[in-house]
């Protein structure tokens, strides 16, 4: 099926409105998250690639969460409400009054099922429509089919019905091939089975695998197309299966940039949401997470041991043992080891940000550097910049946020601390130690300079018995043997 050309006898319904109870969680099922996408947003893009007429989502449990996640991943879906009928026959029976006049083939799918691919569903509706058939469903042979609805086969090789797994006798759940939950049908022979559905059944509920075997009482044709790789058939019940169904994800995500030019040098720690991107010669090191909408250049080297969520790297650039949220990080520039990106962070070409420092809602411009122990918050700095080891922008008074502005060409001292709201010019000086809260004009040196008092013999004053007071008495006495020794020589 060409990509982006439009089926109009194609209808994708996708059941989303079960609770998930398995899953022991408040959030509803399909919105668990895998790749960086919720279950149901997966489900969706693959619908997206088939190109299909006609997208319907059947909602209930936690409805209004749940069509809030679905329309943002595809506004353009439809959303029907299953009512207290419950089922996956009902469930279909609502999508398809919400497309009267539809009369092609319906595809289901499940929206707890995330690791499909468009090529297998698109080689089931194929074989659907080449052998005209009423219904075709997807299965697969496992060695462990406890929990599935079980593929009953005639004597002729072809399907009779689909048991569930409750209702199966001990023989019918011996049977290795299980149903996948992926059916399509002729939409004018679904239209008359759903409402002949029962619920006289263990879980008292309308199944759709029943309309299988109406359809075979009815002598119309139904096949079953055997997957290939079980894998992708994956249901989500619970978080042991959760997990697995993102390592799954994951790891045919790093094939898939492995095969596009991106070294990766350990797949088993890397992680990739499906919505990064990252260009070839790319090098992504050990224990890297590059997630969300991040976007990384050629040439970049990543990690080890990296978190990136929604940033951008560009060509070139180098970041280890880093914590970045939105931030951009320019051509040639490096970063970490170490640090910490928070949102808002745009530092520029060949610029740095060393070790131990947090940034925050600041530009750096650039070639500028906060190599060391820094904190660089609400802070636009220019061109050139050096910034000495523990620079502090004192943003935040107790009541608002203020910013600081540091011009081009300025090198600060150690352990400064920029109180703002202030402006350092183009070009200036500060001295080690500085607390800078006025305003430097451009090529000035700024000093905040107290003279140095010592009190003698305060230890030994204030700490008699110590540790201390002894070492002191100590080198006071030997001060004074050499004091005496000198005047006897001289």
């Amino acid at each position: 099926m060409t990509e982006n050309t439009l089926d109009p006898s194609l209808a994708v319904v996708i059941l989303a409105a079960g609770q998930g109870t398995r899953m022991r969680s408040a959030l509803p099922k399909v919105l668990h998250r895998i790749g960086g996408r919720p279950l149901v947003g997966h489900v969706l893009d693959t619908a997206r690639d088939l190109a299909p007429a006609h997208v319907v989502v059947v909602v209930r449990h936690e409805r209004d969460q749940v069509a809030e996640a679905v329309l943002g991943v595809s506004p353009e879906v439809v959303v029907v409400d299953q009512d207290e009928v419950a089922g996956t026959g009902r469930a279909v029976e609502i999508a398809l009054s919400a497309l009267p006049d539809f009369d092609g083939d319906v595809l289901v799918l499940s929206g707890d099922v995330p690791l499909l691919d468009a090529d297998t569903l698109a080689a089931v509706v194929g074989a659907h429509r080449a052998a005209a058939s009423a219904a075709t469903l997807l299965s697969a042979v496992v060695d462990e089919p406890t929990g599935y609805g079980r593929v009953l086969r005639d004597a002729d090789g072809g399907v009779a019905r689909i048991v569930e797994q409750k209702d199966a006798t001990d023989d019918e759940a011996a049977v290795r091939e299980i149903n996948a939950g992926v059916y399509v049908f002729a939409a004018r022979e679904l239209r008359t089975r759903l409402p002949l559905l029962r619920t006289d059944n263990a879980q008292g509920e309308k199944y759709l695998t029943d309309v299988i075997g109406l359809l075979r009482a009815d002598d119309r044709a139904v096949a079953a197309s055997v997957v290939a790789d079980v894998s992708v058939t994956l249901g989500v019940n619970d978080r042991a299966q959760l997990a697995e169904a993102g390592r799954l994800l994951n790891a045919r995500t790093v094939r898939r940039w492995q095969l596009a030019g991106v070294t990766i040098q350990d797949p088993a720690t890397t992680w990739i949401d499906v919505t990064a991107t990252l260009a070839p010669d790319v090098t992504v090191l050990p224990n890297t997470h590059i997630l969300r909408a991040t976007t990384v250049e050629t040439g970049a080297i990543v990690g080890p041991d990296t978190t990136l969520e929604d940033c951008e790297v560009g060509e070139g650039a180098v970041v280890r043992r880093t914590d970045a949220t939105l931030a951009v990080i320019g051509a040639g520039a490096t970063v970490g080891p170490f640090a910490y990106l928070r949102p808002g962070t745009q530092l520029a070409a060949r610029g740095k940000i060393g070790t131990f420092v947090e940034t925050k809602n600041s530009t750096i411009g650039e070639g500028s550097k906060v190599p060391h122990l820094s904190y660089i918050g609400d802070t636009t700095i220019g061109r050139g910049v050096n910034l000495g080891a523990g620079a502090i922008t004192a943003n935040y008074d107790d009541i608002a946020k203020h910013r600081t502005e540091i011009g081009d060409e300025v090198h600060s001292g150690s352990h400064n601390v920029f109180v703002a709201p202030v402006r350092i010019g183009d070009g200036a000086k500060t001295g080690a130690g500085a607390v800078i809260r006025k305003d430097v004009p451009p090529g000035a040196l700024a000093l905040s300079v107290t003279p140095q008092r010592n009190v003698e013999g305060w230890v030994e004053n204030h700490r008699p018995g110590t540790e201390a007071a002894a070492a002191a008495a100590r080198a006071r006495s030997a001060q004074k043997a050499d004091d005496g020794a000198q005047e006897q020589g001289d």
